[in-house]
């Protein structure tokens, strides 16, 4: 039997964000400064009981081994009311190895059942989830990676999918603020984006303005071409004949990486002929050019 479990309302299963949910909701329901039903405080400790344990990898995995055999084979609820006014701390102590009531909020200590001091404010104020603006490189948000950053005094280091988009939303789990019980909340990233000097971005599509000479655009050839593809960071393009001024040139599936669907978006060069300085020309040259040209 999984009584700790059925406590939360939760499955064996249930991972340590879906504990943490169903522990909050059934906290601020039981809490005995709002709820004066005859039964809510034992109720709450109960819920408290459950959490400190589930929410702690290795009490977990003992309780996943032994279930409800170590509280003398009855469940936890009838084992903790048969307590009576023995202080659950110390019991379970004994089980675990360690107490469940080391940091004290408004005179309320672990599960113990010496009393329940706190005011619901505690509970008001459980979202502990940190929003911080971050700006990445514009080459990671295109091809992910990892990433550092300095937050109050600590370096943190995560990663980024490729493909992220400008105002998404990362999830970097207990770094965000310290409240009841020592329970850490999350920090949200919300993603802005640096701009390049080389690339222009839209959705997954990218653009990239490409400097050919007169001559190349008039008669043609072969130039290169930078991308953020990671195998193939180079590739050569043809360039047709009497190519014009802001013409683009489609290279298809060098664009971003939707992070759903993996879909690469195309890249477009958009060509800038560069005239050169006539000056450099020498005078039958020059006479040729406006003889002959329309």
């Amino acid at each position: 039997m999984n009584s700790l479990y059925q406590t939360l309302g939760v499955n064996k299963n249930a991972s340590t964000d879906e504990i943490k949910k169903a522990y909050r909701r059934l906290a601020r329901k039981y809490h005995p400064d709002i709820n004066k039903e005859k039964n809510a405080e034992e109720k709450f400790k109960q819920i408290n009981a459950a959490y400190e344990i589930l929410s702690d990898e290795k009490k977990r995995a003992q309780y996943d081994q032994y279930g409800d055999s170590m509280f003398e084979g009855k469940s936890f609820q009838d084992f903790s009311r048969n307590a009576g006014s023995v202080n659950l701390d110390d019991i379970l102590k004994d089980l675990f190895g360690g107490g469940f009531g080391g940091q004290t909020r408004g005179g309320f200590s672990g599960f113990s059942s010496k009393g329940f001091n706190s005011s619901f404010k505690d509970f008001e104020e459980e979202n502990l989830d940190t929003n911080l603006e971050l700006r990445i490189p514009f080459e990671k948000a295109v091809v992910g990676g990892e990433h550092s950053f300095s937050f109050e005094g600590q370096s943190i280091k995560f990663k980024i999918p490729h493909g992220i988009k400008e105002g998404e939303k990362l999830r970097i789990r207990s770094k965000g603020k310290q409240g009841y019980n020592g329970m850490h909340g999350d920090l949200i990233i919300i993603v802005k984006i640096e701009e390049n000097p080389r690339y222009e971005r839209d959705d997954d599509d990218l653009y990239q303005k490409i400097d050919i000479p007169l001559k190349t655009a008039l008669f043609g050839g072969k130039i290169s071409v930078q991308t953020l593809k990671e195998n193939k960071k180079e590739v050569t393009i043809s360039i047709a004949p009497n190519s014009k001024n802001g013409q683009k040139i489609r290279l298809k599936g060098y664009g971003v990486q939707n992070r759903k669907n993996d879909i690469y978006g195309d890249m477009y060069l958009i060509l800038n002929v560069i005239l050169p300085n006539t000056e450099s020309f020498d005078e039958k040259f020059i006479e040729l050019l406006k003889e002959k040209l329309p």
